[in-house]
């Protein structure tokens, strides 16, 4: 069972993801991608999701879609983790925000993340 403990830290204010998203044109949330793949995998114990993925979801909309849905999926142990069982399957949102506005998807799964981190 994965612990706390185990988790990299990646703690971002949600409002620092979309202002460097937008000033980057983007380019910040390539990097972002596969830091919060790195964080999502060692929450659910399992490579759910490649470097490959996380890099290419950064420029290619089908691919960033599916990120957004293995993030959202991933949710369900985020919140066994944080203590907020309610956070089950968001994949729906993240997926439908993550098609017109990706960027609030980030800003979403930032801030479900940061509170695994807190009390640490």
């Amino acid at each position: 069972m994965v612990q706390r403990s185990d988790v990299p830290v990646f703690r971002n204010s949600p409002i620092t993801v979309l202002i460097l998203g937008v000033v980057t044109c983007g380019l910040y949330l390539i990097y972002w991608n596969i830091k919060m793949a790195g964080v999502i995998n060692a929450v659910t114990g399992r490579p759910d999701i490649s470097p490959t993925v996380a890099t290419v979801s950064g420029c290619c909309m089908p691919v960033n879609v599916y990120f957004y849905y293995l993030c959202g999926q991933a949710l369900g142990d985020v919140g066994r983790l944080s203590g907020e069982p309610g956070l089950a399957d968001k994949s729906t949102l993240l997926v439908i925000l993550g098609i017109f506005v990706p960027m609030v998807s980030a800003m979403i799964l930032q801030g479900h993340v940061n509170r695994l981190y807190d009390g640490r």
